[in-house]
């Protein structure tokens, strides 16, 4: 401890799954938190957020369906292509001390941000 991660900053396991099956739709989602949450949301008390990536729009937007009517999410955030899942995976390293810290308790991630007035 700490973990380290041996694909990262300019690759990860996502892009690999995609390269190598160039057809297939990825998405990359729900790797940020404990099984747990992943299917009951309401563990974890108050809003917080599902973060999803991946290059085919569409994908995204049936991942985004299914989270919210079969799992219960309310805030999916979308980090963009694919290339987005570098940033997902390197959670894991901040994820596990968390979840010494927290000792195994659920716990989950919010993005909190300003909205600007256009």
């Amino acid at each position: 401890m700490p973990p380290i991660l041996t694909i990262c900053n300019t690759d990860s396991l996502g892009e690999q799954i995609q390269r190598a099956f160039p057809e297939t739709r990825v998405v990359k989602a729900l790797n940020t938190m404990r099984h747990e949450i992943m299917t009951n949301p309401a563990l974890v008390p108050g809003s917080h957020d599902v973060l999803v990536c991946g290059n085919d729009a569409a994908a995204k937007a049936e991942v985004t369906r299914i989270l919210k009517e079969w799992f219960g999410w309310k805030e999916v955030v979308d980090v963009g292509d694919i290339t987005g899942s570098r940033g997902l995976e390197m959670i894991l390293p901040l994820w596990l001390r968390l979840f010494r810290i927290y000792n195994r308790a659920p716990f989950n991630f919010k993005i909190a941000r300003m909205v600007l007035d256009a």
